[in-house]
Order: structure tokens, then C-alpha cells, then sequence
């Protein structure tokens, strides 16, 4: 136990460099490779993330579960992912990320390969949740690698570029296990299985390129704070002796400040709408407006996709335009997000204007979750700690997640009307869902969302 402790601890700050000159170029060096390697390998983990939420309409179709089932199935992993990213988010901040986070996506990528085989609703269920704590690896590692290699006034940026992963991720599942599971001539028609397999594989990969190319610490290299080499120290906090006792002291102010908390309520209603559309916004398009599995993927992708935008619209627009400040960020982006979902929902049936609202959702909904989602957070906490920061808005936003998933499955399968139609010997039965009352409470929640970030005009950030 040991011995697996000691290889996962952070590393010894080593001798430190005397050459300037050696210390721009390994930071500009390492500071590249960062950025690209928690964008890539978070964006190919969450793969395995969300593979069920594409499969799940075939595996409703096959008998194998009913939708209040998929609602329990996939609550656990957002369950699973609350407690994983606080408990991991505090560990990642003693953690060297670099093996911290490649340990997560193997052992993922080992859930998503028991998935495949599973058809029994509570081992599906464990495997999920577990799925779900390992995922929770991922965020705190990339943050706490944030804090640790970009300063204040350019993080709100570097920060926007990390996020565009959720939607780089979200992207390659609904459209790529789309083409693998949706009938020919749209797609290959394989077995819903291979929804799970090939997440896992590519979560495989992701972890070995996390242990090859990510970094712990500057120091560990020898390189001072980044905030010292940018000149973009706002106080000394960030520059204190990284020593457990300060670390957990720190931790511990994260409760006492009153920002986070309402950060972290904001975030969790957040959650709730954005979980509903990434769990149930397929299926709502396949089984109320009549698309097929690949043609409603495609449509969940063009929010994904517009997402990318968002995430780095957002992160320069807050630093550039507000001086780092969110909370005018956070007040456009959430109005971008919110009025969408009305035209989707209550809007005219219509292709074009549904694809258009999916889009500006999707841009708005990618600029609010980079800010409510973490990056306000570590602004307004100490930053020896933002892994902690991380992980305490983490486990509110999906425990609202994981609430959103069972309620949304048990109103839905309530609404079930069944028609059985007689022809002889067979008696086929054809069921029906209303979404009514699903779709008044994720947009309630898009709404407190916006209110409880409004709040939060007045808070600054601090190093």
C-alpha cells in the first residue's frame, strides 16, 4: 500500500534552475504540452463517460431496460462521479496528475469493457457508479495542472481552451457510437455493445498518452511558481511551503467562503438541464419528434460541437473584455443558454429552427460551465487548493446530475401509455411517452441557474 501511496504522491520540489533562459523554454515547452494533453486525453475520457446515453434507446428497444431503469442505471454514475471528483479533488491536490489522472481513464476504460457484457440492472448499476468515481479522477487533475502552470490573468483563457474537451468528448460519443450502432445506410449497425468497447479502447489510449506527455508541478522541475515567472502575483498566498498542514488549512477555508457555495448551487441546477439534454435529448428527439437514432445524435452533436466556441469565447471574453471578471460573463452565457431551451421545447416544429437553437444553446451552455463548472471557483479560492475548490462544486453539480437522471426516468416512464395491437397469434405493444413534465423541470432549473450566478456580481478573484 506503500509503496502504490509513495507512486502516486507528488513529487519533491527539485534543486532549483539558475539559467533564465532555461526556465522560459522548459516552461513554455511544458506549459504546450499541458494544455494539449488535458484538453485531448479529458476529451477522449469522456467518451467513456457518456457512451450509455447513445445506446440507451436500442437497449429500451431490445427489452433489456426500462427507461426508469436507465434513469437508476445512469444516475449512478453521476452519483459515482459526485463523490469521485470531491474525494479526488481533494487527493489530487497532494497527487502527481500525471499518473493521478492516466490511473483514472484505465480504470474506466476497464468499466466501460464490464458494460458491454452486462444485461443485469444492478451490476450494470455498480459497474456504472464505479465508472463514475474513476471518471472523477479527470477534472481536479486537469484543474489542479491549470492552477499549478497558468497565472491569473490569462488561466480565464487556458481555461476556456481545457473545456472545449466536455464538448470535443461529447462530439466523438453521440456522433461516433452513433455511426457504430444506428441502422444502415446511416450507420454500420453493430451491436449495441460496441457502444461500450470502443470507449474503452480509446480511454486505453488516452491514458497512455496522459503518462507520457503531462507534468506535475513546476517545481518538481525545478522551475519556480508560474505566477512568479509572469509576474502575476496578486498576493502571496500561492507561494507558501507546499506542506500537508497548509494544504489541509486551506482546504478547509473552501467551506468558510460563501461565493463557492453559491457557485456550487448555481452549478448544480446547471447540471440538471445540461445532464437532461446529454442523458434524454436523443431519445426526446427520437421518440416526440420522430427521428431516427443517428439523425438525433447528429442534432445533439450540432450542440457539442457550437460548444467548442463557447468554452473559448468565454475564457477570452471574461479575461479580456471584464478584466477576468465572470460574472458579466457568466450573466450573457447563461442568458444564451436559457432562451434556447424554450424555442426548443415550445418553439415551432421545425428542423432548421430547432438546429439553430440547439447551436446557440450549446455555445451558451459550454461558456457558463467553464465559468460555474470550476473556473470561478478556483478564482475566488486559495490556489494550493483548487483541486478541493474543484472538487466541492463538483459533487454538487452531480449530485443535481445524477437527481436529474432518476426523476427525469421515473416521470418519463410514468407517463408510459402502452398500445397492443391484435394480429392473430402476435400481439405487438408499442409504448408511448409524454415528456411534459420532464421538459417544465429542466428548464425551471436553467432558470435558477441564472438567477444564483447573478448573485454573484460582486466577487473577485484571489491568488
Amino acid at each position: 500500500m506503500n509503496s502504490i501511496l509513495r507512486y502516486f504522491a507528488a513529487q519533491p520540489d527539485a534543486p532549483p534552475l539558475g539559467d533564465q533562459g532555461a526556465i522560459d523554454a522548459e516552461f513554455r515547452r511544458h506549459r504546450r504540452n499541458v494544455i494539449v494533453v488535458i484538453t485531448l486525453c479529458y476529451g477522449l475520457g469522456y467518451v467513456c463517460r457518456l457512451a450509455l446515453n447513445v445506446v440507451k434507446k436500442p437497449m429500451m428497444d431490445a427489452g433489456i431496460f426500462t427507461p426508469e431503469e436507465m434513469g437508476l442505471i445512469g444516475s449512478m454514475l453521476l452519483y459515482g462521479y459526485a463523490l469521485g471528483k470531491f474525494s479526488n479533488g481533494i487527493l489530487a491536490d497532494y497527487a502527481n496528475v500525471k499518473r493521478f489522472f492516466a490511473a483514472g481513464l484505465l480504470l474506466s476504460a476497464l468499466m466501460n469493457f464490464g458494460m458491454s457484457m452486462s444485461t443485469v440492472v444492478w451490476l450494470s448499476a455498480a459497474l456504472w457508479a464505479l465508472n463514475g468515481w474513476f471518471q472523477g479522477f479527470g477534472a481536479p487533475s486537469s484543474v489542479v495542472a491549470l492552477a499549478n502552470w497558468f497565472s491569473n490573468n490569462e488561466r480565464g483563457r487556458y481555461y476556456g481552451i481545457w473545456s472545449t474537451a466536455h464538448s470535443i468528448g461529447e462530439g466523438l460519443t453521440y456522433l461516433g457510437i452513433a455511426l457504430l450502432v444506428a441502422m444502415p445506410p446511416k450507420g454500420l449497425g453493430l451491436h449495441w455493445s460496441w457502444g461500450f468497447i470502443t470507449p474503452a479502447a480509446v480511454c486505453v489510449l488516452a491514458s497512455l498518452i496522459a503518462l507520457r506527455f503531462l507534468q506535475d508541478r513546476p517545481q518538481t522541475l525545478g522551475l519556480p511558481p508560474v505566477a512568479e515567472w509572469r509576474n502575476d502575483v496578486i498576493n502571496q498566498v500561492s507561494t507558501r511551503a507546499r506542506d500537508a498542514g497548509t494544504i489541509l488549512r486551506d482546504q478547509l477555508r473552501v467551506l468558510a467562503i460563501p461565493s463557492i457555495w453559491v457557485i456550487a448551487l448555481a452549478s448544480a441546477s446547471m447540471y440538471i438541464t445540461r445532464y437532461a439534454i446529454n442523458s434524454w435529448g436523443n431519445v426526446y428527439l427520437q421518440e416526440i419528434r420522430g427521428f431516427d437514432l443517428f439523425d438525433a445524435n447528429l442534432f445533439i452533436f450540432l450542440n457539442t460541437a457550437a460548444g467548442i466556441l463557447g468554452c473559448v469565447a468565454f475564457g477570452f471574453i471574461s479575461d479580456k473584455w471584464f478584466s477576468a471578471r465572470r460574472p458579466p460573463a457568466n450573466l450573457i452565457f447563461g442568458l444564451m443558454e436559457l432562451v434556447p431551451l424554450f424555442v426548443i421545447f415550445f418553439g415551432p416544429q421545425n428542423d432548421v429552427l430547432l438546429a439553430v437553437a440547439l447551436v446557440v444553446y450549446g455555445f451558451g451552455l459550454s461558456g457558463i460551465l467553464a465559468s460555474l463548472g470550476g473556473l470561478f471557483a478556483i478564482d475566488v479560492a486559495p490556489k494550493n487548493v483548487a483541486g478541493a475548490a474543484m472538487g466541492f462544486i463538483g459533487i454538487f453539480s452531480y449530485i443535481g446530475a445524477g437527481m436529474q437522471d432518476y426523476i427525469s426516468g421515473k416521470l418519463i416512464y410514468q407517463s408510459e401509455t402502452r398500445v397492443v395491437f391484435n394480429m392473430g397469434d402476435a400481439t405487438p405493444t408499442v409504448y408511448f411517452y409524454d415528456y411534459s413534465a420532464p421538459i417544465v423541470f429542466w428548464v425551471g432549473a436553467s432558470v435558477v441557474s441564472v438567477l444564483l450566478a447573478a448573485c454573484l456580481w460582486r466577487v473577485k478573484a484571489r491568488d
